[in-house]
C-alpha cells in the first residue's frame, strides 16, 4: 500500500536566494516604517478621512435601503445626512441641558464631599497609620520650608563690613502686561472650539462625497490595487465592508442595550442627570477596555457627591457591576461573538498602537482599522502575517496543535483540547482526524531523525494517558447510568507491533471496540516477539488487530502475522490497521496479499465495524469496505 504523501505544516512559499530573503525583509520593514511615519505626520488629513470612511460604512446600508424604496441617489444621501445631524443636535441639546442642571448643584455637591471627608477622618482612630503618615509629611514640609528660608537669608542677609555702606533692600518690581486686543482674545477663546468644528465639517463633506460616489470609488480602488485580479479585490472589499458593518452594528446594539439600563437604573436610584450618564456609557463603550471604566467613573463620582450618605454610591456601583457582568457574559457572546475576527491580544495591541499615533480618536478607530488590516492579510499574500498575528482564526490544524502539546510535555492541555473537540464531534472522529494524524507527524519526525527514542516514548505515553483519561471519564458515565453492552463479549487483542506509537494507536482502537460492545484489550509490542509468543493465551481469542502508524510497514506486518498463525492457528482472524494510508482503489487487496491478513482498515471507525462484522459467521466482513 502506498504511503500518504507528507504534507507540509506551513504554506508553501517560493524559494529565494539567501541574499534576496534579507533584502525583501528589509524592504518590507522600510515600507512599514514609511507607512507608520505617514500615518503620524499626516494625521490632520487621515483622521477626518478615517472617520468619514467609518461613518460611510455605518450609513451606506440606510442610504441603499432608501434608494431601493425609490427615493433616488442624491435625496437618499441628503436624507441620511440630515437624519444624522438631527440626531446629533438632539443629543447635544440633551447633554447641554443635563450639564447645566448638574452645574447648578455644585455647591451642594461640595458640601456633601466635605461632610464625607470629615466623617471619614473621624472614623479613623487617632495615632493610626494614616495619622502618623500625615504628621510625618507635615513635619517634612516644615523642615524644608525652614531650610529654604535659612539658605535665602544666608545669601543676602550678611552683615556689612566696617566702612562699607549698608546693603539696600531690593525694591520689588511688578511687570504689567498690556491688555490683549479683542481680536486676539477672541482667537484664543474660540480657537480650541473651531478646530473640532472644522474637523467635523471636513468629515461631513467626505461622508457625503463617499455616499454619492460609492460605486465610482470602488471601481477606482479596484483599478488602482487589483485590476489584475478583480475577483480577489472584490472579495477583499466585500469582506472588509461586511466585517466592519457587522462590528459597528453589533457594537451599537450592545452599547444601547447597556446604556439604556444605565440611564433608567440611575434615574430610579436617584443619581442626578441620568440621561447624560446613559449617553456617556453608550458612547464610551466604543472604546475598547477602558471605555466602560470611563463611562462608570463619572456617575459613581457624582453619586458620592450628590448623597450625604453612602447608600447612593453603593447602589450605583452595584448597578454598573451587574450590567457589566450581564453584558460581558450574555449580550456580547450572544450578539457580538467573534464577528470582527480579532483576537483579544490584537484588540489591546491595536488600541495601544493607534492611540500612540492618533490619540483618543485613534483609540476609537483602533478596532475597525485593525479589521481592515486582517482582511488585507487574508487576501494579499505579502500581508498574510497580519492575519496570523492579529486574527482569531486557528493558525495551526488541530492535529498539529495536539502534536505540539505532546512535544511540549503538556498532556493536560492536550486533554483539554480533546474534551473541547468532543463537545462537537464524536470520539471516533477525534481519534481518526486529530490524534492519529498527530501520531503520524511523530512517526515522520522519528523516521527523519529529528525525534529521538526518548521523545517518541514521551509522546506516545502522553497520548496513551489522554486515551485512558477519556476511557475512565466515559466509564464513570456508563457506571452511573447502569448501562451494560448488549453484544456478546468476544476476545479481541489489539497490538502495536513496532514501537510505542503503534501501541498508542492500539489503545485507541481498543477503547472504541469496548464502546462498541466488544471485549477487547491491548497487549505490548513485546508480546508478539518470538521469546514471548508462546505465553499468549489462545482461549477465546477470535480477532487480532495489528496497529501501524506507518502505513509502509507491510513487510513487518507479514512477519508478525506469520508468527501469529503458527501460535493461534487459522481460526483467529487478523486485521491490519494501516491508519494513515490513503484508501486508493486496489490498495486494500494489495495489502491483504502482501501481509496475509483477512482484514485491512485505514481508519479506526472502519476497523471497529469490520471487527463487529467478523463476529457474525453468517455475515462475513467485507475486507475492502470503505470507511
Amino acid at each position: 500500500m502506498a504511503r500518504r504523501p507528507t504534507q507540509s505544516l506551513w504554506p508553501q512559499t517560493a524559494r529565494v536566494s539567501p541574499v534576496a530573503a534579507p533584502a525583501s525583509g528589509m524592504a518590507l520593514l522600510a515600507a512599514m516604517a514609511a507607512v507608520v511615519a505617514a500615518l503620524y505626520f499626516g494625521q490632520d488629513i487621515l483622521i477626518p478621512l478615517a472617520l468619514a470612511i467609518l461613518l460611510s460604512f455605518m450609513l451606506a446600508p440606510i442610504a441603499t435601503r432608501l434608494r431601493r424604496w425609490g427615493l433616488g441617489r442624491v435625496p437618499s444621501v441628503i436624507a441620511v445626512v440630515l437624519l444624522v445631524l438631527v440626531v446629533l443636535t438632539g443629543v447635544g441639546s440633551i447633554v447641554a441641558g443635563q450639564l447645566v442642571s448638574l452645574a447648578g448643584n455644585i455647591s451642594l455637591y461640595e458640601w456633601n464631599l466635605r461632610s464625607k471627608i470629615r466623617s471619614f477622618s473621624e472614623a479613623i482612630p487617632s495615632g493610626g497609620v494614616v495619622d502618623r503618615t500625615t504628621q510625618m509629611l507635615r513635619d517634612l514640609r516644615k523642615e524644608i520650608e525652614e531650610a529654604t528660608k535659612e539658605a535665602e537669608g544666608g545669601g543676602s542677609g550678611q552683615a556689612s563690613l566696617p566702612g562699607q555702606p549698608e546693603a539696600v533692600e531690593p525694591v520689588p518690581v511688578e511687570v504689567q502686561q498690556p491688555g490683549v486686543p479683542p481680536l486676539e482674545a477672541l482667537q484664543q477663546f474660540a480657537g480650541p472650539l473651531v478646530e473640532p468644528v472644522a474637523t467635523a465639517g471636513i468629515v461631513l463633506v467626505f461622508v457625503v462625497f463617499m455616499l454619492l460616489q460609492r460605486e465610482d470609488l470602488r471601481d477606482r480602488v479596484i483599478r488602482l490595487v487589483g485590476s489584475g485580479d478583480v475577483r480577489r479585490t472584490t472579495e477583499a472589499m466585500d469582506d472588509a465592508g461586511k466585517r466592519i458593518s457587522r462590528y459597528l452594528l453589533m457594537q451599537l446594539i450592545i452599547n444601547v442595550l447597556y446604556g439604556v439600563p444605565v440611564g433608567v437604573g440611575l434615574y430610579f436610584i436617584g443619581v442626578p442627570s441620568p440621561i447624560l450618564w446613559g449617553l456617556l456609557a453608550t458612547v464610551a463603550r466604543f472604546v475598547p477596555y477602558v471605555g466602560p471604566i470611563i463611562g462608570a467613573l463619572f456617575p459613581i463620582a457624582v453619586s458620592f457627591a450628590a448623597d450625604p450618605g453612602w447608600t447612593l454610591p453603593l447602589l450605583t456601583v452595584a448597578l454598573f457591576v451587574t450590567l457589566e457582568l450581564f453584558s460581558n457574559n450574555v449580550l456580547e457572546p450572544w450578539l457580538y461573538g467573534s464577528s470582527t475576527g480579532l483576537s483579544p491580544v490584537a484588540v489591546i495591541v491595536a488600541a495601544v498602537f493607534w492611540t500612540t499615533l492618533w490619540g483618543p480618536v485613534g483609540l476609537l478607530l483602533s478596532t475597525p482599522l485593525t479589521v481592515c488590516l486582517i482582511v488585507l492579510g487574508r487576501h494579499v499574500p505579502q500581508l498574510a502575517f497580519f492575519d496570523v498575528l492579529l486574527g482569531n482564526e486557528p493558525v495551526l490544524a488541530s492535529e498539529v496543535k495536539f502534536y505540539q502539546r505532546l512535544l511540549a510535555r503538556d498532556p493536560d492541555e492536550a486533554t483539554e483540547m480533546a474534551e473541547e473537540y468532543l463537545e462537537e464531534e464524536p470520539l471516533d472522529k477525534l481519534y481518526d482526524a486529530v490524534i492519529m494524524p498527530a501520531l503520524a507527524l511523530a512517526e515522520e519526525d522519528r523516521l527523519s531523525g529529528s525525534l529521538d527514542r526518548d521523545k517518541v516514548k514521551e509522546v506516545a505515553d502522553d497520548t496513551i494517558g489522554v486515551v485512558e483519561y477519556l476511557a475512565e471519564e466515559e466509564g464513570r458515565e456508563v457506571e452511573a447510568a447502569d448501562e451494560t453492552p448488549s453484544a456478546e463479549p468476544v476476545g479481541v487483542l489489539c497490538i502495536g507491533p513496532r514501537n510505542r506509537l503503534d501501541e498508542a494507536a492500539a489503545a485507541m482502537l481498543a477503547h472504541l471496540l469496548v464502546r462498541g460492545g466488544v471485549n477487547a484489550r491491548t497487549l505490548p509490542r513485546d508480546s508478539v516477539a518470538m521469546r514471548n509468543l508462546a505465553r499468549l493465551e489462545r482461549t477465546g481469542v477470535t480477532v487480532i488487530c495489528l496497529s501501524y502508524v506507518n502505513p509502509a510497514a507491510t513487510q513487518h506486518a507479514q512477519r508478525v502475522i506469520r508468527r501469529l498463525r503458527q501460535h493461534f492457528g487459522p481460526e483467529v482472524r487478523i486485521l491490519v490497521g494501516l491508519w494513515t494510508a490513503e484508501a486508493a482503489p486496489g490498495e486494500p487487496e494489495e495489502a491483504l496479499e502482501v501481509t496475509g491478513a483477512e482484514l485491512v482498515a485505514t481508519s479506526l471507525r472502519q476497523a471497529v465495524r469490520q471487527v463487529q462484522e467478523a463476529q457474525r459467521p453468517e455475515e462475513p466482513a467485507a475486507a475492502t469496505s470503505a470507511a
